[in-house]
């Protein structure tokens, strides 16, 4: 039997619900769905688990921190892959390694051998695959949909998982409860199954390069070195950092509101959990009337504090009614705050560097969300429950107050899709690894523009470094001084037809302004040179180092 294709949908318009007339995004995502009510009921299950084999509340508190720590260490090298490699494979792999964790976590409940440090260390490979699963998803959006469409199809990938998320734990509380935890992680198990045979049967076409597959430790060093220079994402990723940081608190020690401040159990706790994922669902389904009505930053600043008025009434509650209503707000600060932050990444971000951008960003907010996890259970351990989520509350106020220091611009759609290139004719017989090559770009410039010409190429400096320009400097002839010279360097030719090829029409909406400040009588003129070593001369023996090759 011929495994089908799912074809794409035209004719999407810019609604919440769009993104969903493509069919390869709406497979993904209601298989996702599936996946993730599997997820919530695993985590229900390991959480109380834990909370019952072990009297240690900071142990508890860990299940966090194992699921998200390794997206610290590894999203950044999992970003680099889904950059070059497909990114459908890269998802098929890593929810491979997630179905893997949930049966051996079955077999051994199973066979009752688990103990804390076992349940801590299959959720940690569990985690490991969502560190690849997610970047390599998330950069795929934009390659499924037109670009106009990722925020409506981030808010949807959020509104889909908390809509889950509302169901899930009480259903697997309900599993919990009624068959033990053997029967979550089965069903889990099922679940991450029938997603793998959704992503095995789904393809999408993503552009291919001209240009031979980046070393992984040059594809890193790009995407660290891109990610650095972006103000947005460095933005996004310090307020990210920070609210996980803040936040996790009350997902991390909500085990122990249901066991000691409430007196109840694994049902409790899936309904403690179905009011975050109620107000988080209601949140994303509003999102777009939100954004329309009030800035992003405005958005996330009242996120952050819905949050912290979360934490506060988790704090001094004893009911559980009142804990599920001030979950239900927590849920919904949660859901605009990641939203926000994830759609900010995409959109400041190119098609050739998303995937690690976005590991990046994760990279950092699954960091702080571990460290937070450990945080929060060990202030909870030494001093009271009641404290950890008091200080927690606080400092989710100062993440708010953030703000004003970092704040996160509107989202804005520019073209950030790669234009091409056609590599320039030259008269050596040039190599890929020919180098290095020297560029220099001449502008005849009149006085009268000159203070419009460099305030343009402060921002040419920055977009052409970003794409991988080396050494770059600016110089003004001495003798015609209306004379300017644009050099940079890369290290291989290879290097400066990639950096080329990266150039998107908004780079070079920034040529087009600088032709209309050059003098008329002579455009821009660019001249390509290899450098050659004039040291020491070789003995006829020694082979001739690559880069001096033409």
């Amino acid at each position: 039997m011929s495994k089908p294709s799912c074809a794409d949908a035209d004719g999407v318009s810019p609604t919440t619900f769009a993104p969903l007339k493509n069919l390869t995004f709406r497979s993904i995502w209601l298989a996702t769905q599936v996946s993730s009510l599997g997820w919530l009921m695993q985590t229900v299950a390991i959480s109380w688990l834990m909370a019952t084999i072990s009297k240690s509340d900071l142990n508890v508190a860990l299940v966090q921190a194992s699921t998200t720590l390794p997206a610290f260490f590894l999203s950044v090298f999992a970003g680099a892959i889904a950059d070059n490699f497909s990114r459908r494979k890269v998802m098929f792999a890593g929810w491979c390694v997630i179905a893997l964790a949930s049966a051996l976590l079955a077999c051994l409940v199973s066979l009752e051998l688990v103990d804390p440090w076992i349940v801590l260390g299959l959720s940690f490979l569990a985690g490991c695959g969502v560190a690849f699963t997610d970047p390599a998803w998330h950069a795929s959006v934009g390659d499924v949909l037109r670009k106009s469409d990722v925020p409506a199809a981030v808010t949807l990938i959020s509104v889909g998982y908390n809509a889950v998320r509302s169901i899930g734990p009480a259903l697997g509380g309900f599993v919990v409860a009624s068959f033990g935890p053997l029967s979550a992680f089965a069903l889990a198990t099922l679940s991450y199954l029938a997603l793998l045979w959704t992503i095995q049967r789904c393809k999408w076409k993503v552009p291919s390069s001209p240009l031979p597959r980046e070393s992984m430790a040059t594809a890193i060093h790009d995407g660290v070195r891109f990610t650095a220079m972006s103000s947005e994402i460095k933005a996004a990723i310090a307020r990210g950092t920070l609210f996980g940081l803040a936040s996790i608190a009350i997902l991390a020690l909500l085990p122990l509101v249901a066991r000691d401040q409430l007196s109840a159990g694994p049902i409790a706790y899936g309904i403690l959990m179905a009011g975050f994922g109620t107000g988080a669902f209601a949140a994303g389904i509003c999102n777009n009337v939100l954004r329309r009505t009030l800035s992003q930053e405005r958005l996330i600043t009242l996120a952050c504090i819905a949050c912290a008025a979360c934490a506060l009434s988790l704090a001094l509650t004893p009911s559980l009614a009142v804990a599920a209503i001030a979950l239900t707000l927590g849920g919904a600060g949660w859901v605009v705050t990641w939203t926000g932050l994830d759609v900010s990444v995409q959109l400041a971000s190119p098609r050739w560097v998303v995937g690690r951008t976005l590991s990046i960003y994760y990279a950092f907010c699954s960091g702080g969300i571990a460290v937070g996890s450990w945080l929060w259970g060990t202030v909870a351990q030494t001093y009271s429950l009641s404290w950890a989520l008091e200080s927690s509350a606080g400092a989710l106020l100062l993440a708010a107050a953030t703000g004003f220091l970092l704040p996160i611009r509107e989202w804005r759609e520019s073209d950030q899709d790669p234009q091409g290139f056609d590599a320039p004719a030259v008269a050596l017989d040039l190599k890929p690894r020919s180098g290095p090559i020297v560029v220099k770009i001449d502008y005849l410039i009149p006085e009268k523009h000159v203070e419009a010409f460099l305030e343009h190429m402060r921002e040419r400096r920055r977009v052409q470094s970003r794409v991988g320009a080396r050494h770059w400097t600016l110089q003004r002839d001495l003798q015609e001084p209306c004379r300017w010279t644009e050099t940079f360097r890369t290290p291989t030719w290879t290097d400066y037809l990639r950096l080329n090829h990266r150039l998107t029409a908004a780079d070079k909406e920034l040529d087009e302004r600088l032709l209309e400040l050059s003098a008329k009588e002579l455009a821009p003129q660019t001249k390509l040179s290899i450098e050659r070593p004039t040291g020491q001369a070789r003995k006829r023996h020694q082979p001739t180092p690559f880069f001096s090759r033409p």
